[in-house]
């Protein structure tokens, strides 16, 4: 029987990628846009999961610009935090299980080794405030919800560095990229694809289950933002594949401090889910092939 998902958010990345595969894995989903469901009401967006019922609540909308945050602050502590909050009471009543998506801007890049799910948390930005303040607020509030925490998400959909980097290629001129940021890139479509893996086994686990609570998935593999780009190159356009200048972080300054190591250790997801993510050239490999064949589709 297939798992009835109620999925916040449409036109983001990884909600794009849940709906493409949620056939393939069996999963009921009914995604609701901003206009059905918007965050920034977060009561009013709760009411939509007593409505449906849904065995499982996917939770892929937020507030994502990292640097209007400093300045949106109160929207984006609605959108991320307070809406989360609202919507996991909303699970807990009806008996829903809950995935919520955070970041690796809980932490502050200090760690030399990768972020455990239990390190110490300290966001340097207010992005990273408010999506740490909702992580809190739906562990408190459903004792059956997974956050899943993830990093650099990229696919062939919306604005990203990948379509960021093959712009600037066409462009032709000189490309510099920072070079001390490290992290572990994510494929929009892996993420989904684990997610809908486990709709199942989600809907059917009870509190306390090890698949609640906080778990890390990314890519594997690690890597700078310049290296993140050249591997773009390489593999999109081989020989052709342009140079890639450094830049430090103090260079290029923005409005949102970032972590300079935001790496995330995926050791306990793997144990506990039985996956084990593929290195992030390879899901690179896939997001440009899917690129090339749409590009070929529709020529410009």
């Amino acid at each position: 029987m297939s798992v009835r998902v109620l999925q916040f958010g449409t036109t983001g990345q990884v909600s794009r990628e849940l709906i493409r595969q949620a056939p393939a894995h069996d999963v009921a989903l009914t995604a609701l846009s901003r206009a059905e469901a918007d965050l920034a009401d977060p009561e009013r967006a709760a009411r939509k999961v007593a409505e449906h019922r849904p065995e499982l609540v996917i939770l892929a909308a937020a507030y994502t610009a990292v640097d209007l945050a400093e300045t949106e602050t109160v929207l984006a502590r609605r959108v991320n935090a307070e809406a989360p909050g609202a919507i996991a009471r909303a699970c807990a009543s009806c008996g829903a299980a809950l995935v919520h998506f955070s970041t690796d801007y809980v932490f502050d890049g200090t760690k030399a080794q990768a972020y455990l799910p239990g390190d110490a948390t300290h966001p340097l930005n207010a992005y990273g405030e408010t999506k740490l303040e909702g992580e809190r607020r739906v562990l408190d509030a459903c004792p059956r919800a997974l956050v899943i925490r993830t990093s650099w998400v990229v696919s062939a959909h919306g604005r990203n560095f990948v379509k960021t980097m093959l712009r600037l290629a066409g462009e032709g001129g000189p490309i510099r990229v920072v070079d001390d940021q490290f992290g572990r890139p994510t494929s929009a479509a892996d993420l989904a694809g684990f997610v809908l893996s486990q709709a199942g086994r989600l809907a059917d686990a009870r509190a306390g289950d090890p698949v609640f609570g906080v778990h890390h998935f990314a890519n594997a593999g690690e890597t700078s933002w310049r290296g993140f780009a050249q591997g773009v190159f390489e593999l999109a356009l081989g020989d052709q594949a342009p140079e890639v200048g450094a830049i430090a972080t103090a260079d290029r300054p923005s409005p949102a401090t970032r972590p300079a190591r935001g790496v995330l250790d995926t050791s306990a997801t793997e144990a506990v889910f039985g996956v084990a993510p593929r290195p992030w050239r390879a899901a690179l490999a896939d997001i440009l092939a899917e690129l090339k064949a749409e590009q070929e589709t529709n020529p410009a």
